[in-house]
Formats: structure tokens, C-alpha cells, sequence
């Protein structure tokens, strides 16, 4: 067995299977509360998306306070020396977040379910209904690794920058400025689009995509590893599930911008393309 040590940041349903009842694994939900209910992996805690989002509209996907996720990270009984495996029902895209959001704060044991619920379920994994209530711990976090984030101020003083490549993860029609969801529609100048669907593969439970087609998909865009890559969509939900794409094809800069579209595209000051 692969010590939980060892696990890497994308892990199969058969690499998690024996760390079930591995104290030192903690394994995240964050399905809506109906899936929870009908069936988690076994001694899966569960997690709202909300608690992971501070809404100042029209910013719809700001960072919440450190005070704030310190209280959610207790409520979940984690602590510092856990390995923390996220998973969702929707592709990742809120696994990803609370995943970006550990990093931000520093934690360096973290790891995705490739596939999510449905992958483990197809792979003939036990679900159970039993609602589990962790033993809440005491975590008094900092923002420790603030180079996963970046601000609309950091985006707009690096805006056409060669070393720089900005990565729109919405649809393409969101990126064109045709299906508008801000006041202005279009995107931040010199950002190229790669729909974060386009990752996965639907023949298989929505996992990503085999990490070759992966690299060409981004290095079509020229989105390449020697670059700082800032990723984000409406809320840096579609992002974040972006961000550990990168992170899991070892690209060693990559920030998300949590303001994101909602943020951008509501501010005249800032410059669109369409």
C-alpha cells in the first residue's frame, strides 16, 4: 500500500480506497447536501460551497477572511498534519476551490479524486448515508502562500507581459463578450481561452483528460510551463479547478484571481477585450 505520504495531487479511486481509515486522511465532500445524504465515500465529511466564498457584489468569489476559513477548517476537524482529499459531484469545481484555498494558506498535503463521486462509484467503491460529525479542531490559519493569488491590481500592472499568460477557463461565448454575466462582456486583454470542460473526459466520470492532451491543449494557447500562469472564470470556481489542473502537470507558477470576471467586468476602470 502507497503510504498517504506518497499520494500524489490527482489520485485514482483505488489509491484512496486504503486510506479510509487512515486518521491521517481527510477526506472532503463538497456535493450539494441532497447527493451527501444519498451516498459519500465512507467517513467523507461534508462541506457547503459557500463557506469557501466571501461575496462583496458585484465580486461574487473573493477569499474569505483568514478569522473566517480558520472557523470552517475547525468545524471540519482538520489539522495540520492531515492529508486533505476533496472531491465533488459536478467535475471538481468546488473540490478545486477548497483545494486552491489550502494552498493559499500553505497546506502542501492535498489531493484530488480524479472523477469525483462518480468516478468512485463506477470503480465499485461503498457509499454510505451516515452523515458524519468530525470532532472539530483548532485551526488558526494565515494566508502563507499568497503567490497562488492574485488581485485585479497585480493582473492590471503585469497586462501584456511575455512572461505572463492569462487563462480564461469559461465558455467560449462568456469569452467573447456573447453570453454576458457583468455589466460589460468580453474578457481581460491578452487572455486566451480554454473552456475548463475541454480537461475532462465524459467517457470517464468527467476525469481529466490523459496529461498529453492536457500539455497540448494548453501549450496550443501558449500557455506553457516557463510562464506565470494567472487562471479565472466568473467566481474562480471553474478556475480553481484549473489551478490544480496546472498544479498537477507541475507548472511552478500559477495564481487564481478570485475577483475574477465578476470583479473585471463590473469595474469601467479596467480594460476588455471583446
Amino acid at each position: 500500500m502507497t503510504s498517504a505520504l506518497n499520494l500524489p495531487l490527482l489520485i485514482e479511486p483505488d489509491q484512496l480506497q486504503p486510506h479510509l481509515a487512515d486518521p491521517g486522511v481527510l477526506v472532503v465532500d463538497l456535493c450539494d447536501q441532497a447527493s451527501y445524504a444519498a451516498g459519500h465515500i465512507p467517513g467523507a465529511v461534508h462541506l457547503d460551497y459557500t463557506d469557501l466564498v466571501r461575496v462583496e457584489p458585484p465580486a461574487m468569489g473573493l477569499l474569505p477572511t483568514e478569522a473566517r476559513l480558520g472557523e470552517v477548517l475547525s468545524r471540519l476537524g482538520l489539522t495540520a498534519d492531515q492529508l486533505v482529499v476533496a472531491y465533488d459531484e459536478e467535475g471538481n469545481g468546488r473540490a478545486g476551490r477548497l483545494l486552491w484555498t489550502l494552498a493559499v494558506l500553505g497546506y502542501e498535503r492535498l489531493a484530488m479524486l480524479n472523477g469525483g463521486v462518480h468516478a468512485w462509484d463506477a470503480a465499485g467503491g461503498w457509499l454510505e448515508n451516515q452523515r458524519r460529525r468530525p470532532v472539530p479542531s483548532f485551526c488558526q490559519v494565515q494566508f502563507r502562500n499568497p503567490a497562488a493569488v492574485a488581485d485585479k491590481n497585480y493582473i492590471l500592472a503585469r497586462l501584456g507581459e511575455p512572461e505572463v499568460a492569462l487563462l480564461d477557463t469559461r465558455s467560449p461565448d462568456e469569452y467573447a463578450g456573447l453570453d454576458q454575466r457583468a455589466a460589460r462582456g468580453g474578457h481581460i486583454p491578452g487572455a486566451v481561452n480554454l473552456n475548463w470542460t475541454d480537461a475532462m473526459d465524459p467517457q470517464r466520470q468527467h476525469r481529466l483528460q490523459p496529461d498529453p492532451v492536457l500539455r497540448a491543449l494548453l501549450e496550443r494557447r501558449g500557455v506553457t510551463p516557463d510562464k506565470e500562469v494567472i487562471v479565472y472564470c466568473q467566481t474562480h470556481h471553474r478556475s480553481a479547478h484549473t489551478y490544480w489542473v496546472l498544479r498537477h502537470l507541475r507548472y511552478p507558477r500559477v495564481r487564481g484571481y478570485p475577483g475574477a470576471w465578476s470583479e473585471w467586468g463590473n469595474d469601467p476602470r479596467l480594460p476588455i477585450e471583446a
